[in-house]
């Protein structure tokens, strides 16, 4: 990873744990994550207006990724919201974030990019597995199946496997996209239009599932009466912190150091869970967490 790559995750860990903290104090509904998806969006208009002459130039497998990355986007924010509901952002968050890393990691090895990731990456994610693993304890012995086959872990796991789902099909469309030879501007450039499309198509998928509901149509107008600016703050959070992740990928040999390292924000995720929002800490917690900056530590220098 270069220097660039790292600055860039790292700010994008430190804004996107913000916006997941302020969803979670929002009684978050699949209708909120809509606006603040939709409003997030909207705030990569800009770009558009600089950059989209462009557009004409996106080879038709790059639309082709769009379309399925924005199912992905869908499910992981459908995940998301569910798992907040039910559970402690201080769990659920970590969760969220980790277990990307194992299924990218698989996807990688299995299409034979091996040669692209170290041993010491791959002892990195073991620890990442082993923390993840620790975390939903209230003791070192408190080892339950409950603890793990639980709605709102399982709906953070729905999120992460998405959540790897859509970085690697980004990675791909992104390559694509960069190696074109017709493109005629900078590739942070085209980036930044590739996500407002990513966004827009994301909110059209998602629309679809809230407003075909009386309840996300109901929940839809209440959120736009009363709680409208926090959404746009969650918005622009969230645009920003994926955008910088993207434009990331360009300073990678390989996505899965950019899925790993971004993890950085599961440390403040937590503690801003139990600090913030008064969430229980655990000893356990604590050691997951430890045991997953341990390994992200590994992978990011490996």
């Amino acid at each position: 990873m270069t220097l660039t790559a790292v600055i860039l995750i790292l700010i994008s860990a430190f804004t996107h744990v913000g916006w997941n903290l302020l969803c979670k104090r929002e009684h978050p509904s699949s209708a909120f994550f809509l606006l603040v998806n939709t409003l997030g969006t909207l705030c990569l208009i800009p770009a558009l207006i600089l950059f989209g002459s462009a557009i004409p130039t996106f080879p038709t497998s790059v639309w082709i990724l769009l379309v399925v990355t924005g199912i992905f986007q869908t499910i992981y924010i459908l995940g998301l919201a569910n798992a907040y509901q039910r559970g402690d952002l201080s769990i659920l968050y970590p969760i969220a974030r980790s277990s990307p890393v194992i299924v990218v990691i698989i996807v990688t090895l299995f299409f034979d990019r091996a040669d692209q990731v170290t041993s010491q990456c791959i002892w990195g994610i073991a620890l990442v597995a082993v923390g993840m693993f620790i975390l939903p304890m209230k003791h070192l012995s408190d080892f339950h199946i409950d603890n793990y086959l639980n709605s709102s872990v399982l709906f953070a796991l729905m999120a992460a496997f998405a959540s790897a789902g859509y970085s690697i099909i980004d990675d791909e469309a992104l390559r694509l996209l960069r190696d074109s030879p017709a493109l005629p501007i900078a590739g942070w450039q085209a980036t930044m239009i590739y996500a407002f499309f990513e966004g827009l198509i994301t909110s059209l998928w998602l629309g679809i599932w809230v407003l075909f509901q009386k309840r996300g149509r109901i929940l839809m107008r209440e959120i736009l009466k009363t709680r409208a600016p926090r959404a746009l703050l969650a918005g622009a959070g969230m645009a920003t912190a994926y955008t910088l992740v993207l434009i990331s990928l360009a300073f990678v040999s390989n996505v899965s150091y950019v899925v790993t390292f971004r993890q950085i924000s599961i440390p403040l995720g937590t503690v801003f869970g139990i600090l913030l929002l008064k969430e229980p800490g655990y000893t356990p917690k604590y050691l997951g967490v430890a045991v997953i900056f341990t390994g992200l530590v590994l992978v990011g220098t490996g």
